[in-house]
């Protein structure tokens, strides 16, 4: 346990900030404009910029849709804080919302069922609001206990590291070639968002990692400005901490507080970059409501939303996302995209249309006209596979990537896939 009795010794020390909730003091990295087509508050380690906070006010170039009804109806939708967020996409006059979803850097790559948060911010994006996903460089040093039974095994700081770029490049490549995308469709120009300094395309999504304002803080300091307005009884209600006091193995004291960091990461957020919404799994209900508790109580203002999308499960309940090999993880260098694309081809009929309105961004109409078809004389069986595992695997790897597996699915015998 030394790197945790190091990292609380560095809690301990005394802090050089008066206030550590001070907007100038935690602003997000300069490379931020490179990557983004908006404006947003930057800083770096070696210093701090005295640049005044900027809004992202720019209008999108078509009208907003209403992204919370093309998520109930996908499927997409398991609770929200409000249903007033509802009512926020609904109006004309709405600026964009601001919208994160957190991972965790728990392993060198995301797996399957970390794709469906980049999918939910990718259907934000494209209803013209703004998006960041942010890397847990420091709530992954505690380890998130929901949906666990036992506490996460404690990563050394070079895993760590290798975990946290990894998956920052993984993130980037999915969300920045998806967004890409949309803003053409929207109408703008590839000139538009060519970066003459990187010759990159610029676009209305960031990648953040929360290291970067956790790593300012002191234990004194959350206890001072965060821990007071944490309720002992609410934090104890919460389904992540009640199923574990009632295992044999407990839970520890730093697992406990997990709510209260990621709870912090969206306060955070909240008051130096506008970001009003917060994303993540059915199991992320307790973090997410914890950081709105903490906006409400601290900040004393409203306007901060949940969102709660359902994790991929089977038909039978049984998680989807692992295959006799293992996990089927997102990253090429992990799994190939031609194992991760035959992995869909083997999808029940039964939880296929299920999986193309969770996963893909098809129309319903089209979709349904593919349940129809299944159930049709002459159907080519795995026709509807084959298109699940298509759009999904272009998503992911790209339109190379999923030649590539198509390619090499080709040369198999019908039928004949393994996934290592």
């Amino acid at each position: 346990m030394a790197a945790a009795s190091a990292a609380m010794t560095s809690l301990l020390r005394p802090s050089t900030s008066p206030h550590f909730l001070n907007p100038n003091k935690h602003r997000l990295s300069p490379r931020f404009p490179r990557l983004c087509s908006f404006s947003l508050p930057s800083s770096t380690p070696q210093s701090l910029s005295t640049t005044p906070q900027t809004t992202l006010e720019a209008q999108p170039k078509v009208a907003i849709t209403n992204v919370v009804d093309i998520l109930s109806e996908r499927g997409l939708v398991d609770s929200m804080t409000s249903d007033s967020l509802r009512s926020v996409c609904s109006n004309p006059n709405s600026i964009p919302l601001k919208v994160y979803c957190g991972f965790d850097p728990t392993a060198e790559s995301l797996q399957l069922g970390n794709l469906i948060g980049m999918v939910v911010l990718s259907w934000f994006r494209r209803c013209g609001h703004k998006t960041i996903a942010v890397i847990g460089g420091a709530t992954g040093k505690v380890g998130d206990p929901s949906g666990k039974s036992l506490e996460r095994p404690e990563l050394n700081v070079e895993t760590i590291e290798k975990n946290r770029a990894g998956i920052r490049a993984l993130v980037y490549k999915i969300l920045h070639r998806a967004s890409v995308e949309v803003d053409l469709e929207m109408g703008c120009i590839k000139d538009e968002y060519l970066n003459p300094e990187t010759n990159e395309y610029c676009n209305c999504f960031a990648v953040e990692d929360n290291f970067n304002w956790w790593k300012e803080i002191t234990l004194l300091d959350f206890l001072g400005e965060v821990g007071r307005y944490a309720r002992v009884g609410t934090m104890m209600a919460k389904d992540s901490v009640k199923k574990r006091l009632m295992s044999e193995e407990g839970i520890s004291f730093t697992e406990f507080t997990y709510q209260l960091l990621q709870g912090y990461d969206f306060l955070h957020m909240f008051k130096n970059m506008g970001v009003n919404v917060q994303i993540g799994g059915s199991d992320q209900w307790g973090n997410i409501t914890a950081g709105t508790e903490l906006i409400r109580k601290i900040l004393q203002v409203e306007g901060a939303y949940g969102l709660t999308f359902p994790l991929l499960t089977n038909n039978d309940g049984s998680k989807f996302g692992k295959s006799e090999g293992g996990a089927i993880w997102l990253s090429p260098a992990m799994m190939s995209p031609s194992k991760f694309y035959q992995y869909f081809l083997s999808v029940p009929n039964e939880d296929v249309a299920r999986f193309l309105k969770l996963l893909t961004f098809l129309d319903l109409k089209e979709i349904q006209e593919l349940e129809d078809t299944m159930e049709k004389p002459g159907y080519v069986p795995k026709s509807a596979q084959r298109r699940l595992a298509e759009e999904v695997t272009r998503f992911v790897h790209g339109a190379e990537g999923l030649a590539e597996a198509m390619k090499a699915t080709e040369a198999l015998k019908p039928g004949v896939f393994e996934l290592v």
